[in-house]
C-alpha cells in the first residue's frame, strides 16, 4: 500500500506517528493509499525548520522571492495534468472542475508574481519641520494554513503563495483525505528555487490542528472549512494571541426574479448547485423563486437535473463526480431523507442512482426540492453535496430578508433584467460575494474571497490585497536629522510644527 509522508525542511518526513488515515479513490470505493498523521512533535518539528528558514527568505529582495514564483507559475503550468489527474482520483470531481481549480489557483500565485509593487509603503515628506515619516509592510514569520478537502490545489495555493512572496515561512495542514496534491505543489516549489523550510506539509487530524493552534512560534493561521471548526480555531488562535482568518460554512442563494432570462438563471444554477458534486462553498443550494416564476423555473430545472450525467471524473461525459467519501455519501442521502420527513417535495430524488462498473463509487444523481421553508433544517444547514432547494418569495422584499436572515453569508446571485433590482440587491444584501447574473461570484486573485456574518471569523478576507495586508506587519517610521543645534526637553504631547 502506498504511504504518503509529509514533506519538511524540503524532503519526504515519516515523523514518529504510527497512525495513519486511509485515503480512497471516490470512484472505485477502494483504497488507493494511507497518510500518515502527525503527532505534536512532528507539526513541531516542521514549525521549528519553518522558523529557521525564516530570517534568510524574510532578507531576500521582494523580487527574488517573485522571481520563485514566476518559476512556480511555469512548473504549475507544465505539470497542470499530472495535478489534475491527482485531484480527479482523490476528490473525484471531473477532470474539466479540477482543471479549473487549479487554473483559480495558479491566478493567486500569478498575483504573487507581483509582490514588489504590493510591498511597496507610504512616505511623507515633511509631515513637520525637518520631519519625515514612511511606512513599510514586513513578514510576520511563521504562518500555518488548515484547508479543506474539496479544492485540495485552490484553497493551499490562496494561502501559501501570498505568506511566502510576503516574505512569511509556511506550514500547510491539507485535509487528510486527498493530500497527494499538496505534497507535488511543494515539491515543485522546491524545484523552482524555494529554500528548504520555507513550505512545509503536515498531514494530520485534530491532534495537528491543535498543534498548529498551540505552537508559540506561529503567527498566524488561515482556515477553510466548516463553521464550527472555524469558529473554535478563531476562539483558540486568539487564546494563543495569533492572527486568524478563518472561512466558515455557506448557504448561498441564488434568486430568480420574474424578470430575469429564465435559461441563463437555470443554465447558471444547474452549474453552481451540481458542480462539483456540490462540495463548494460557493455552491448555489437555494434557490429564490420570486413572484410567479417558481413553477416554470421547477420544471426547466428538473428536465435538467434528471438528464445530469454523473460518472468517473476522467470520462470526458461526466459533468458531476463522485462524492469525496463513504460517509459524506451517506451524511448527504441522509438530508435527502429529512427533507422529505420535513415536508419539502422531493422532485427529482438521486439517492439510489448506481453506474455499472463503479457500484462501490460514492455516487449520488442530481436532487432537487421544491417548496423548502425557511423553518427547515434542509434550508437552515449546509448540506455539501449536490441538493438544490427551492423557495418561493413574493416579492423582491421578501427575498432579500430571506438572503439577509440567514446565520451565513458567503456567496449570493440575482438573476435579473432590472438594473434597479441588481444595484439595490448588490447594495442591501448582507453577503460577502455577490453576483448579477453571474452565479458563482468567486472574485479573481487580484480581489479578495471572502463572507459576512458566520461565514469569516476574522478581520480579512483571503488572497488578493487582504491577503497581502494579512500576511504583513505594518510599520510606520518618523524620523528628524539634527543639524547640531540641541532643543530643550518636551513634557507635552508631541505635535508637528
Amino acid at each position: 500500500m502506498k504511504t504518503i509522508h509529509h514533506f519538511v525542511n524540503g524532503k519526504r518526513f515519516s515523523g514518529e506517528s504510527k497512525r495513519v488515515s486511509k485515503v480512497f479513490n471516490p470512484a472505485t470505493g477502494e483504497q488507493s493509499a494511507e497518510v500518515k498523521l502527525a503527532t505534536t512533535k512532528d507539526v513541531n518539528d516542521a514549525v521549528e525548520n519553518a522558523k529557521k528558514a525564516f530570517d534568510s527568505w524574510a532578507n531576500k529582495p521582494p523580487l527574488q522571492r517573485a522571481r520563485v514564483m514566476f518559476k512556480f507559475k511555469e512548473l504549475i503550468e507544465k505539470n497542470a495534468d499530472e495535478l489534475t489527474k491527482i485531484i480527479v482520483s482523490e476528490h473525484g470531481k471531473v477532470y474539466e472542475d479540477a482543471k479549473g481549480s487549479l487554473t483559480r489557483g495558479l491566478e493567486v500565485v500569478e498575483y504573487a508574481c507581483g509582490i514588489p509593487q504590493m510591498l511597496k509603503g507610504e512616505f511623507t515628506e515633511n509631515v513637520g519641520s525637518n520631519v519625515d515619516s514612511w511606512s513599510i509592510r514586513q513578514p510576520i514569520g511563521v504562518c500555518a494554513g488548515i484547508t479543506p478537502f474539496n479544492f485540495p490545489a485552490m484553497v493551499p495555493m490562496w494561502m501559501f503563495p501570498m505568506a511566502i512572496a510576503c516574505g512569511n515561512t509556511f506550514v500547510l495542514k491539507p485535509s487528510e483525505k486527498d493530500p497527494s496534491c499538496s505534497i507535488r505543489l511543494a515539491e515543485l516549489l522546491k524545484d523552482a528555487g524555494l529554500p528548504d523550510g520555507v513550505l512545509n506539509i503536515v498531514n494530520g487530524d485534530k491532534e495537528a490542528v491543535d498543534a498548529l493552534i498551540n505552537n508559540k512560534d506561529v503567527a498566524a493561521i488561515s482556515f477553510v472549512g466548516s463553521t464550527p471548526i472555524a469558529k473554535y480555531i478563531y476562539e483558540n488562535c486568539a487564546k494563543n494571541e495569533k492572527r486568524v482568518q478563518a472561512l466558515g460554512g455557506a448557504k448561498n442563494h441564488c434568486v430568480v426574479m420574474p424578470d430575469c432570462d429564465l435559461e441563463q438563471a437555470v443554465n447558471g444554477l444547474m452549474g453552481a448547485a451540481y458542480g462539483s458534486a456540490g462540495e463548494r462553498c460557493m455552491a448555489q443550494s437555494v434557490a429564490v423563486a420570486v413572484g410567479g416564476i417558481g413553477d416554470k423555473l421547477v420544471s426547466s430545472l428538473a428536465k435538467k437535473v434528471e438528464a445530469l450525467k454523473v460518472g468517473h471524473g476522467m470520462d470526458k461525459q461526466s459533468e458531476m463526480g463522485p462524492l469525496v467519501t463513504k460517509e459524506h455519501l451517506a451524511k448527504v442521502k441522509s438530508y435527502v431523507d429529512l427533507g422529505v420527513k420535513e415536508g419539502a417535495k422531493l422532485v427529482v430524488d438521486g439517492r439510489n442512482y448506481k453506474i455499472q462498473g463503479y457500484e462501490n463509487g460514492y455516487f449520488i444523481g442530481g436532487c432537487l426540492f421544491d417548496h423548502v421553508s425557511k423553518d427547515m433544517r434542509i434550508y437552515k444547514e449546509e448540506i455539501f453535496g449536490p441538493v438544490l432547494s427551492v423557495v418561493r418569495a413574493k416579492n423582491f422584499d421578501e427575498a432579500l430578508k430571506l438572503v439577509n436572515d440567514h446565520e451565513f453569508g458567503n456567496g449570493v446571485s440575482i438573476f435579473t433584467r432590472d438594473g434597479d433590482s441588481g444595484r439595490t440587491f448588490s447594495n442591501k444584501a448582507k453577503i460577502g460575494m455577490i453576483g448579477i447574473n453571474i452565479p458563482i461570484p468567486v472574485p479573481m486573485a487580484f480581489h479578495s474571497f471572502g463572507g459576512w456574518k458566520r461565514s469569516l471569523f476574522g478581520d480579512q478576507h483571503m488572497h488578493g490585497p487582504e491577503g497581502v495586508r494579512f500576511y504583513t506587519k505594518l510599520k510606520t517610521i518618523t524620523s528628524r536629522w539634527p543639524s547640531g543645534l540641541r532643543s530643550d526637553p518636551e513634557f507635552v504631547m508631541p505635535t508637528m510644527k
